[in-house]
């Protein structure tokens, strides 16, 4: 039987889901950031329309953003259909979110441990931490809190499933491990996980026939289930590394054709391994002393010799934990850092950050646990007065706490964002290009240009500086410039969107300047690649209409009004519907015209001056 309730658990559950609240409540004072979060949110028109048949269906069949996470999707069309473009409530979910995952990391490890103090203060380090600010402030990676969501009722689920095994108990983990990989692959790792679990603190595991469980220490009375071999462990899990294993291939297919994956030239394997060993070791650092934190570290051209080196410092605590074989959380705690961290720590490099904050939000809890249960144990086995690793307990959340403050206030806007990152790392392209769009639209162009320039200079090949210097030159009326750094992006990226927006700037100019020989052609590799640029639609149908061409026409216009529903294209659309002799049509779009338009005379002269460019 369960044992009862501690008197202390539910107040416990209380305060840290409060505290979270509390400390994150600044975030609900701050803007979207244009890294990311234009993508998912606020320039997603499948997005924007809130839980739509059309939404749920894209959310399910898009590989948009490199990624295949049909809950992120629907999280974020759930967003917008309740708060639309008020970034407060988008912060507000992201924000629970992160409260629950506290909440419920508490209760699955005091259930799984019986320990309650300890549990508490492994969910507090959690919630405390600068470290997963990242994670939380950050719309765009709602993805993470999302996941961790589910990734921790799956473990809630199979304490349940492990207290009395049935076909019943193990699909509910199934089915939720699936859904925690539907929100981001980051959870692919769980069936690992769980073995290390089973080990300790489950006890479920047993290496001979005439060996007790390896959890004797653990809470065999409150999980009494039978010891089992290692293989019959990994053999009841076969399901779950099957979802694992049909979640990396998919993730891998979607990165590929997205052209996230870094190919060999540009990193070769041995620096891709340095760097994940000097990473692993970083983590363990910003864990310790969380300082220097940034959105985007750059990932190196080349590592110095001793900073690999330093990295030795991961097989010195493995031995360590090896040999303390009475301290069973050390191993779990330290493979759980290990293990978790293996599909984000590079050795397939996606994107262009030497590591990420946001990586860290799941593995530091085997971190948290190893030195959250050492410490009691020294503790106790020192009999030190429990006053004394109170306080100091204390004080390091309350220290934590304070940081974390002050790394969630650089997430206001994308100036303070950039402003902060360029302080605390070199080199960082990334980093030039957004602060020089964050000045654009303060109106300092030509602080802009500078940032744009040493973004190209850091990363000549870099197809975003390339892109804010092409819009410069637009905006400044150098369109032989403009055109140049557009054709550089054509030539330097596959990314979708970056190579919409070059044809789709490309067609705009061309248009604006009547050679519609060159504009076509821009306009329509723009549409192919990105169905979803107003300004490309409107522009293709003008182009139909003075070609004689209405059905096209019409087919751009009803595309467009799907996105921009106002008056001016309803009129467009209207001409078009009686260009064609389907004049009840026209007199509808028409009637929608005169709805929205505040004086149908200015309206159709904002028509009418756009089909004479």
């Amino acid at each position: 039987m369960p044992r009862p309730l501690n008197r202390f658990q539910l107040p416990l559950a209380l305060l840290l889901f409060l505290s979270t609240l509390a400390l994150y409540s600044p975030a609900l004072r701050h803007s979207f950031v244009d890294y990311d979060d234009d993508r998912y949110v606020t320039e997603n028109p499948h997005i924007q329309n809130g839980l739509t048949p059309a939404a749920i269906h894209w959310s399910f069949t898009t590989f948009e953003q490199a990624n295949w996470h049909p809950l992120t999707w629907l999280s974020h069309a759930l967003d917008c259909q309740l708060f639309h473009l008020n970034p407060a409530g988008h912060h507000a979910t992201s924000i629970l979110l992160h409260a629950f995952n506290v909440v419920l990391l508490f209760l699955v490890f005091q259930w799984f441990t019986g320990c309650v103090w300890r549990s508490f203060l492994v969910a507090a380090l959690f919630a405390l931490h600068p470290l997963n600010v990242e994670s939380v402030a950050w719309v765009a990676e709602r993805k993470s809190v999302l996941s961790m969501f589910f990734f921790l009722l799956t473990l809630a689920a199979y304490g349940w499933y492990v207290r009395k095994p049935a076909v019943a108990r193990y699909l509910l983990v199934a089915v939720l491990f699936a859904a925690g990989l539907m929100a981001k692959p980051m959870v692919i790792t769980l069936p690992f996980l769980l073995l290390l679990l089973d080990y300790w603190p489950l006890g479920r595991l047993q290496f001979s026939s005439t060996q007790q469980s390896s959890g004797a220490d653990a809470l065999a009375a409150q999980f009494p289930a039978k010891p089992a071999s290692f293989s019959t462990l990994c053999l009841e899990k076969v399901p779950l590394f099957l979802l694992s294993a049909a979640s990396a291939v998919m993730t891998m297919i979607v990165q590929r054709a997205g052209g996230a994956v870094v190919s060999a030239t540009a990193a070769s394997p041995l620096l891709r391994i340095q760097n994940a060993l000097l990473s692993y070791a970083l983590y363990l650092k910003k864990m310790i002393w969380p300082s220097r934190l940034a959105v985007l570290y750059p990932y190196p051209h080349a590592i110095p010799t001793w900073q690999v080196a330093a990295a030795a410092l991961l097989l010195a605590i493995t031995l360590a934990v090896l040999t303390r074989t009475s301290s069973k959380y050390l191993l779990v705690g330290w493979l759980w850092f290990l293990g978790s961290m293996v599909p984000m720590i590079g050795l397939v490099q996606v994107g262009n950050q030497a590591m990420a904050d946001r990586y860290a939000y799941l593995p530091l809890i085997g971190i948290f646990v190893m030195l959250v249960w050492f410490v009691f144990d020294s503790a106790n086995h020192l009999h030190i007065p429990v006053p004394y690793p109170s306080t100091a307990a204390i004080l390091v959340l309350l220290a934590l706490a304070w940081a974390t403050h002050v790394q969630l206030s650089y997430w206001q806007n994308d100036f303070t964002l950039w402003t902060h990152t360029l302080s605390v790392t070199r080199n960082n392209f990334v980093a030039e290009n957004n602060l020089g769009l964050a000045l654009m639209r303060q109106g300092q162009r030509d602080q802009a240009l500078a940032r744009f320039r040493a973004a190209a200079s850091i990363e000549p090949n870099d197809a975003v500086s390339q892109f804010n210097l092409g819009v410069y030159a637009q905006e400044q009326g150098d369109l032989k410039q403009a055109i140049a750094r557009y054709n550089a992006v054509l030539r330097l990226t596959h990314d979708t969107q970056l190579r919409s927006s070059a044809f789709a700037n490309l067609g705009a100019m061309y248009f604006a300047a009547r050679d519609y020989a060159q504009a076509r052609p821009n306009l329509e590799s723009a549409v192919k690649l990105n169905p979803t640029i107003p300004i490309v639609l409107r522009d293709l149908a003008l182009l139909s209409q003075k070609n004689g061409d209405s059905a096209s026409a019409i087919r751009y216009l009803a595309s467009l009004i799907t996105f921009e529903p106002n008056d001016v294209n309803y009129f467009l659309l209207a001409q078009a519907f009686h260009s064609a002799g389907r004049d009840a049509d026209a007199a509808w779009a028409y009637q929608q015209a005169v709805h929205l338009s505040k004086d149908i005379n200015a309206t159709r002269a904002a028509a009418t001056q756009l089909q004479n460019l």
